[in-house]
C-alpha cells in the first residue's frame, strides 16, 4: 500500500462554472508545500478526491457488490474463455490463503479507496493553515470529510478491519499501519460524517455534482443502519425528507441520468459524474454490462452510436432469472431496468439475453458514455426511513414511506408490520435499487448470506442453462463454485507484500 497511500496530486480536477460537472485539468508535478496556497488550490484538490469514484463505479463496484449476489451473473463466451478474477466474484469462489487474495478486482478497489483517503487527508491536514473565505473553506472540508468517510465505509463493508490512515503519509515507514478493528473504523466514519453534515450546503446551494448536507446525512444514516442504530438513522434522515430538496420523479426510468442531460435531478442525492468525449471523463460501464458476443448491428439498437463495433469477450453483470422473477406483475420498474437483446452468434439455443436497460442511454461515440452513476437516490432515503422506523416498531409510519416507493412503481400499497414488514422492505430494496450495487451489502448486513446465496448457487449448478451457460458438456459451473461465502473479502495479497501487519 505504501506507494499508493502517498498523495498523488499530479492530475488535479478543475472547476467549470458553466457545466454541472467536475472536470479534470492536468497539472504539473507539485508538492503539498508549494501547491496548497489558495482557495483554488483546495478546490482542485477536493476535485481530485472525487476522481477515483469514476474508476470504482465504472470498473469495480458492480463486480464486487452486484455480481457478488443473486442479482447478476456473467454470460460465458466459450470462444473467449474464462475470466477467473471476475467469475470468482460471481461464483463465490474467490481464492484466498492466510487471509489474503490475489484477486485483482479486490486489489484495485482497495487502492482506489485509499487514493481517495490519501487525497482527502492532505486537504484536511492543511486547509486550516490557509486563510480564505470561511464558507468556502467549510464547504471544501465537508466534501473532504464525506469522501474520506465514504471510502472507509466501502473498505469496512468489503474487508471489515483495515488500516486507518488519518494523516498524510510522507515516508515509506509511515505507509504501513496495523489493521484497525471494524468497530474503530466505523467510529471514525461516524466522526467524519457528523463533522461533514453542518459544513456542507443543501443541494439547492451546492454546485451540481458535489456532495451536499443531504448526501452526508444519507450516507451517515446508511452507516447507522449497518450499525443497527435505528433511532440515529431516523433522526439523520428526517431533515432530508422534510427539506424539500428532493422528490421522486414520477417516471422511474427518468430517475437515471441520460448521456448528456437529466443529471443530478430532483431524485438524485449523490451520483458519480461522467462526460462523453475525449477529455478522459467518460465512462463505459454499460458496455461492460452487456452479454457477448454482440454484433455491431445488435449493439447499435441499444447504444445508438454512429460507429458501433462488435463486442467480443465475456459479458458481465447480466440480470439473473432470480431478479427478473422478483418483480411483481405490473411493476413498471422491470421494463425500465431490464431489456433484452438477440445475440445471433451465441452458442445457446435461446439467444435472447437480458441486459441492464436503466443505464443504456443513447450516445454518439462507441464505448464512450457520459451517463452518471447513482450512489444514493431519494427513493433509497424513503426505504431507509421505512427500515429504521420498522425496526423501532413504528410500522404505521414505515408503511407510508414504503408505499410511496411502490406507488411510483405502479404498485398498490402493502400492509403489515414486524417481521413481515421487514421482509417487504428487504424485497422492495432489491427491485427498486437493482443494479445499483446495493444487493450484496443488504444480504451481508442482514446476516442472510447462507440463507440466500447457498440456494442460489444450488440453482446455478442444477440448471446452468438458465444462467447463461451454453449447451456444452465442457461449459458448466466449476467444481469450486459457491465455496467461499465469507462476509468479507480477504485482503489484497499485493498490499500484504508491502505491510508487515497482514
Amino acid at each position: 500500500m505504501k506507494k499508493y497511500i502517498i498523495v498523488l496530486l499530479a492530475a488535479c480536477l478543475g472547476l467549470s462554472s458553466c457545466d454541472d460537472f467536475l472536470t479534470i485539468v492536468p497539472e504539473t508535478q507539485l508538492t503539498s508545500v508549494t501547491f496548497f496556497k489558495t482557495e483554488t488550490d483546495f478546490e482542485q484538490a477536493v476535485n481530485a478526491a472525487y476522481a477515483p469514484l469514476r474508476n470504482i463505479v465504472n470498473d469495480r463496484a458492480y463486480r464486487l457488490a452486484e455480481m457478488h449476489s443473486d442479482n447478476t451473473y456473467y454470460g460465458r463466451n466459450v470462444l473467449f474463455g474464462a475470466v477467473d478474477p471476475q467469475e470468482d466474484l460471481a461464483d463465490f469462489s474467490v481464492v484466498e490463503s492466510n487471509g489474503v487474495t490475489a484477486n485483482d478486482n479486490v486489489l484495485q478497489q482497495w487502492r482506489l479507496d485509499y487514493l481517495i483517503i490519501a487525497r482527502t487527508n492532505q486537504i484536511l491536514a492543511l486547509i486550516d493553515e490557509v486563510e480564505f473565505d470561511q464558507e468556502s473553506k467549510d464547504n471544501i472540508k465537508g466534501q473532504a470529510l464525506f469522501l474520506r468517510g465514504y471510502a472507509y465505509f466501502e473498505l469496512a463493508r468489503y474487508f471489515g478491519s483495515v488500516p486507518l490512515h488519518l494523516t498524510p503519509v510522507n515516508t515509506r515507514e509511515e505507509a504501513a499501519l496495523p489493521l484497525s478493528e471494524e468497530a474503530e473504523v466505523y467510529a471514525q466514519i461516524v466522526t467524519d460524517l457528523e463533522a461533514a453534515v453542518p459544513l456542507l450546503p443543501p443541494k439547492s446551494e451546492q454546485q451540481p455534482g458535489r456532495v451536499t448536507s443531504g448526501a452526508a446525512r444519507t450516507l451517515l444514516a446508511n452507516v447507522y443502519i449497518n450499525l443497527e442504530r435505528w433511532a440515529d438513522a431516523e433522526a439523520m434522515l428526517r431533515p432530508v425528507v422534510s427539506s424539500g430538496e428532493y422528490s421522486l420523479i414520477p417516471n422511474y426510468a427518468m430517475a437515471f441520468s441520460d448521456n448528456a442531460g437529466n443529471k443530478n435531478n430532483a431524485e438524485s442525492v449523490f451520483e458519480v459524474q461522467f462526460l462523453e468525449g475525449a477529455a478522459g471523463l467518460n465512462g463505459n460501464f454499460i458496455y461492460q454490462m452487456l452479454p457477448r458476443p454482440l454484433l455491431k448491428e445488435e449493439l447499435v439498437e441499444i447504444t445508438g452510436t454512429s460507429n458501433p463495433q462488435d463486442l467480443d469477450g465475456e459479458g458481465n453483470n447480466i440480470p439473473t432469472p432470480d431478479i427478473i422473477a422478483a418483480y411483481e406483475d405490473g411493476d413498471e420498474r422491470e421494463d425500465a431496468s431490464i431489456g433484452y437483446v438477440f445475440l445471433s452468434n451465441s452458442f445457446r439455443d435461446d439467444k435472447v439475453y437480458p441486459y441492464i436497460k436503466k443505464y443504456a442511454k443513447k450516445h454518439s461515440q462507441h464505448n464512450n458514455t457520459g451517463t452518471n452513476f447513482p450512489i444514493y437516490r431519494y427513493s433509497e432515503v424513503l426505504l431507509f426511513m421505512a427500515e429504521a422506523l420498522n425496526e423501532q416498531g413504528k410500522d404505521g409510519e414505515a408503511l407510508t414511506y414504503l408505499n410511496q416507493v411502490r406507488d411510483r412503481a405502479g404498485l398498490g400499497p402493502v400492509s403489515g408490520g414486524g417481521d413481515a414488514l421487514r421482509e417487504l422492505i428487504f424485497k422492495e430494496r432489491r427491485v427498486e435499487l437493482a443494479f445499483e450495487n446495493k444487493r450484496w451489502f443488504d444480504i451481508q448486513r442482514t446476516g442472510r448470506i447462507e440463507e440466500i446465496i447457498i440456494p442460489y448457487g444450488q440453482r446455478i449448478v442444477a440448471n446452468p442453462l438458465d444462467y447463461y451457460y451454453p449447451p456444452n458438456q465442457n461449459s458448466k459451473p466449476r467444481s469450486n463454485v459457491f465455496t467461499n461465502l465469507n462476509k468479507f473479502y480477504a485482503l489484497p495479497a499485493a498490499e500484504s507484500d508491502l505491510s508487515p501487519y497482514f
